[in-house]
């Protein structure tokens, strides 16, 4: 049966019959929400939005058994358009028909489900006014290429119609001049070249992506080690001749050579290279919260001058406190 929640629509309660033993709760969910598609079902109780006895479930494969009553929370609804909201952004430049922002790590880019709100185009609509809504569409207003929530640098957003055209053109034909600075575990060999594998999404875990023999769509990351710390680390520049999704992330864990700090693509050479570290630095880098990763260049064709220009941005703080750990090996 499902009962009604004392409030209102944002939550669901699911009590299991006797003829539903066994059953897949994602699969049970299905059936008694038909408003729902399994999908979407299985997201929400992944995500921790399942309880059962007060327990949280995420498990879309559990097993139920007669009796059991689960509780669904349901996301609030996030609005159709994003709503400015201001906040501090490091400008690097603009004119009238971009803008190049520093993006700090922690912000996402636009809103989506787990980050309705103050994200960078809620800061980019407060920031341009009513001039940038609806470029590019209406809930990513602006954004031509995007940065993982927790890699920092260099960005370029348009804020208008011809700058929106001609920057999405330029990435989509790899004219855009991208490099980016990673703190790896190990140092690459050799200690300048290419790494091409296909990427798509993992068929183990399809919140993660990976290198496929078949399928996704090819990818070239070419790297050049810039210092090694010993045999345990190196800082190494990467350029992208090509843009996927977690891209520079998915090509060096495929090397072994997992970027410190990665809580998507570290692996068990990870965790072994950090064991090996001295104790007195062990727990430091431990520490080290996010990916380590950063936009350090962006170079384009401006879309109205046709000028090619180019930006820069130093090493944020928290990398540069992990490269300085790690000279002391």
């Amino acid at each position: 049966m499902i009962e009604p929640s004392d409030t209102g629509a944002a939550v669901k309660r699911v009590t299991v019959e006797p003829g539903e033993a066994g059953e897949r709760l994602d699969r049970l969910l299905a059936e008694r929400l038909a408003e729902m598609s399994r999908t979407r079902l299985k997201h929400l109780v992944e995500a921790g939005r399942v309880t059962m006895e007060g327990a949280t479930i995420t498990d879309p494969s559990l097993r139920v058994k007669p009796g059991q009553t689960f509780e669904l929370a349901l996301p609030p609804p996030v609005a159709d358009t994003p709503v400015p909201q201001a906040m501090d952004l490091t400008i690097v430049y603009e004119d009238p028909h971009l803008l190049v922002i520093d993006k700090p790590a922690g912000l996402v880019v636009h809103p989506a489900p787990g980050n309705p709100d103050r994200t960078l185009v809620n800061a980019l609509l407060a920031h341009c006014g009513e001039s940038l809504a609806g470029i590019g569409g209406v809930r990513r207003p602006g954004i031509v290429h995007r940065l993982d929530k927790d890699t920092s640098g260099l960005m370029v957003v348009a804020k208008d119609e011809l700058a929106q055209a001609r920057l999405t053109a330029d990435f989509a034909a790899r004219r855009i001049n991208r490099a980016y600075h990673a703190v790896v575990w190990g140092v690459p060999q050799p200690r300048d070249g290419e790494i091409s594998g296909r990427i798509g999404r993992s068929p183990q875990n399809r919140k993660k992506m990976a290198v496929l023999r078949d399928g996704g769509k090819a990818a070239v990351t070419r790297y050049k080690v810039l210092r090694a710390f010993k045999d345990a680390a190196a800082l190494v520049e990467c350029r992208l001749a090509t843009g996927r999704t977690h891209q520079i992330r998915v090509h060096m864990a495929e090397r072994g050579h997992a970027l410190i700090g990665d809580p998507t693509y570290g692996n068990q050479r990870s965790l072994a290279r950090l064991r090996a570290l001295p104790a007195a630095l062990r727990e430091q880098v431990a520490a080290f919260p996010r990916q380590a990763l950063h936009a350090v260049l962006l170079g384009f064709r401006h879309p109205a001058t046709g000028e090619y220009v180019q930006f820069s941005s130093h090493l944020p703080a928290d990398i540069g406190a992990l490269i300085g750990c790690l000279e002391r090996i």
